[in-house]
């Protein structure tokens, strides 16, 4: 069943993809709830190609019913889940996010005092 779904890249979480899952409940009144993993963004650029990720984020190529596209699969103690995404818009996404940030310099984008000041408050 088709799952509404947003990827979402931000420099300063230069390592990281974000995916927020809104569940499609049309006929209810409630706000639609939504769901957010983030995992490495070198994780979906390897599974473009190649299966990759263990354990709770696994991605690889697949070809689905509407064509090449990547396989996400997730786990947690709640269940689990697998997506199919098309490859282009995969693709796509990653291409834009690293022209903002190019691979090998993200670290130039962490600000480690508020990381610490983050932790700190913990």
């Amino acid at each position: 069943m088709p799952v509404q779904a947003t990827l979402r890249y931000e420099p300063s979480d230069p390592y990281a993809v974000h995916v927020i899952f809104c569940a499609d409940l049309a006929d209810s009144d409630e706000p639609e709830p939504s769901v957010a993993w983030s995992f490495a963004r070198d994780l979906l650029l390897a599974g473009l190609t190649e299966p990759a990720g263990m354990g709770d984020v696994r991605v690889w190529p697949w070809t689905g019913q509407d064509g090449q596209v990547v396989a996400l699969a997730l786990s947690s103690p709640d269940g689990h889940a697998l997506f199919e995404v098309p490859i282009a818009t995969l693709d796509d996404f990653l291409q834009r996010s690293y022209a903002e940030v190019p691979a090998g310099e993200e670290a130039a984008y962490v600000d480690l005092d508020a990381v610490v000041t983050e932790l700190l408050r913990a």
